[in-house]
Parts: C-alpha cells; structure tokens; sequence
C-alpha cells in the first residue's frame, strides 16, 4: 500500500516503520473474520483494514477527530489480524505510531484523561492497588490454597527469575506461589521480582511512553543483573507481560545503552508454559489419581497464541499430566479483557465475554483455565464454573512421590 507520508509528522525512525508497515499491507481483507470488534459492530473502521488506513490518512495529513481517536480506542490490540496476515503485516507496531501521533492532535475531555491516568496509576503502584484489594475484598480472585512453607531449594540449584506482576500478587497469589513449589521441586532456586516492578504494558496501551520507558529501563537493569548473577532464565506466567518484554527491543531501538540489553531480556523471557514444556512433569502426573477436575476447558489468551505464537504447549502439558480437554469454538477469538480494555470498552468488553463464555462452557467443563491474569479475573465475574491459571492445577493435590 504505497502512502506519501508527511516527514515533518513522526521522528525518522517511526516515519520508516510506519512506511514499511503501509507498504507490506496488501488489502487482503484476510484480517477481517479475525477481528471481534469487526465481527461485533460489521463497521471496516472497526477492523485492522479500516483503521490502518485511518493512521495512513492521518500521518498523510489528513484531519483527525474524535470519531479517528475512538476507532483506535475501540481496538483490543489482540494482534489475531498478525496470526491471520498472509503478508506478516505488524499491525501493533502501527497501532502504537498511529495512537500517539492522533492522540497528539486529538484532545480528550478532562474526564477521559483523568480516569486514564488513575486507572494507570492505581494498577502499576503496588500500595495503591494492594489497599484497594483489602478495602474491596471481593475483587480478589483466589488466596494461596495451603499454608505449607515453601520448601527449600538444594545446595548448587538452578537460579530462575520469576515475574511477580504489578496485580497478580494481590488478586491471586496463589499462582506465584503455585509456580514457586512447582520450580522449586525441579530444583530450581526462584528469585521473584518485587511487585513494583511492572513491565510498562499499561503505561504502554494507555499512550504514556515515557513513563512505560522509565520501568522498562528499570527492569532491564534488574534483571541483567540477575542473569549475571547466574540466573538461567526470566519466567512470566502472565502472557500479557510475556509479550510486553518481547518488545523491549523495538522500543528501545532508539537506545544505544538499553537496546542490546533489551534484546538479551527478550530472548532470556519464556511463559511459564514454555519453560514447563521441557521439564520432567511426571511427578505431577495425576491419571491415576480421582480427586481433581478431569475434563477441561482451556482459554488460550490472545496474548500467548497470537502475539507470543505459543500454540498447544499448555494443552499438551495438561494432556500428558491426564487431564481431558475440549474443543472450544473460536477459540482465536478475545476474550474481552485486553488489559484495562474492560475498563475504557465495557459494552463491547461485556459482549466478547458473553460469547467466550458460551463457547468455553459448551462441552460442560468442569473447571476452565487460562494462562494470564487479566481473562481470568474478567472471565470469572460471570463464568458458572470456577476459573483457575493452568499452574495451579500441579499442586492442587499432593505430587506422586
């Protein structure tokens, strides 16, 4: 898609990856059955197609308004449309040009840039969210289920770097606690990172890049230092970070001190589902054991399957420890929460929701799993069946010794 592009608009940088991104588009429409804000309001502004050329009208020139700024705003970021790209199109790095630059030049009410700012604020700010939790306690979703100590790990283990989450901690801490007795069983030594330490996705999705910067830089510092102190790898368990640190890179392009460091970050993150995968999980082997959910239903975030591109390695796992596990129709498909999307977007959040539900209540599951934070707190508020992060389910019963 050729676009005369107006130089004066974005840094080089951004003109030549946004000039890249237009051109690589060939106006298949393939992204289209792919995107649930298309498949919900059947608007092409609402779909990748529509609002590419909404960001290439924009940077071409062209007037922006209110109508642009909510066509933008009204997009999951699921990156389904990159899954289904035959031409590799990066629709996300585009996005992100295209919403700083409009939101530049589109003002929003005072009422908009407060809530956005609060809702940034109180979600990356660990006293802030932690006491809210404890004044609201229903907004937490599961406890730590045994008050076992966690073991010790041996003499001469392995070192692991463990990503708390900014929200996680508070509203499930069981899953942080589940993956260190599982780590620590395979004899590994887990070194968790503080709560304050937030990967910048938030920052990032609600047009605050400096700040996201200022903890990118952060954590970069951290957690080279722990690699350098022997640490084999950074684990995430919520696919949401997961994906934010695999852009580390590409945000720090412009940066000769951090880049390098970024790309090593990078390469060291794997999901926990990854670095599962090539572990001895016999011990966890429950096919012969009566008390636990065997048939499930498993909600592939769109975090893990389209922007990670990890595909079948949970349903895998859980297949090969014994569990059964249905099919789930469009399962490609949002589930609605998308960050703080069921904040900003909560009619459109609500409807995604419905339709997850429906399709992963289908088979009657007895339990539903997912592998980020975020789907599981927003399926569970209107799910008929308990919700759970897949870790948890190794040490729901006593391992096989």
């Amino acid at each position: 898609m050729y676009s005369p592009l107006k130089p004066d608009l974005l840094a080089p940088k951004d003109l030549q990856t946004a000039k890249k991104i237009l051109r690589s588009c060939v106006h298949c429409g393939f992204c289209l059955p792919t995107c649930p804000t298309y498949e919900l309001l059947g608007n092409e502004l609402e779909s990748p197609r529509g609002r590419i050329y909404l960001i290439k009208q924009a940077l071409e020139g062209h007037t922006v308004t209110q109508k642009s700024l909510g066509h933008l705003d009204r997009c999951l970021g699921c990156r389904a449309c990159e899954t289904a790209c035959p031409s590799g199109v990066n629709y996300t790095q585009l996005l992100d040009i295209g919403r700083g630059f409009i939101n530049k030049n589109v003002k929003r009410s005072v009422w908009q840039r407060g809530l956005r700012y609060s809702v940034r604020k109180i979600l990356t700010t660990p006293k802030l969210f932690n006491t809210l939790v404890t004044v609201f306690p229903w907004l937490k979703h599961s406890a730590i289920t045994d008050s076992e100590p966690l073991p010790c790990p041996k003499a001469g283990s392995k070192k692991i770097v463990l990503l708390s989450g900014c929200v996680q901690p508070a509203l499930a801490p069981n899953i942080n606690h589940s993956i260190q007795k599982i780590l620590t069983q395979l004899d590994y030594e887990v070194i968790e990172t503080p709560q304050i330490q937030c990967c910048g996705g938030l920052d990032q999705h609600l047009n605050a890049p400096n700040d996201a910067l200022i903890k990118i830089k952060t954590n970069i510092d951290s957690w080279t230092q722990n690699l350098q102190q022997g640490a084999e790898a950074i684990i995430s368990s919520a696919s949401g970070c997961g994906i934010m640190i695999k852009d580390y890179p590409h945000l720090m392009r412009d940066d000769v001190l951090y880049y390098e460091k970024a790309k090593k970050i990078a390469a060291k993150t794997v999901d926990i589902s990854e670095f599962l995968s090539h572990q001895d999980l016999s011990v966890f082997n429950r096919k012969n054991s009566a008390n636990f959910p065997k048939k499930l239903s498993f909600h592939a975030p769109c975090t893990l399957q389209h922007g990670l591109g990890i595909t079948g390695v949970v349903e895998k796992i859980l297949v090969d420890l014994g569990y059964q596990l249905n099919s789930i129709k469009e399962a490609h498909l949002c589930c609605g929460s998308a960050g703080t999307y069921s904040i900003f977007q909560p009619k459109l959040s609500h409807e995604l929701r419905k339709n997850k539900l429906k399709d992963l209540m289908h088979d009657q599951p007895e339990l539903i799993v997912t592998a980020n934070i975020g789907c599981l707190v927003h399926l569970q508020k209107t799910s008929p069946v308990h919700i759970k992060h897949w870790v948890e389910l190794l040490t729901d019963v006593p391992p096989i010794i």
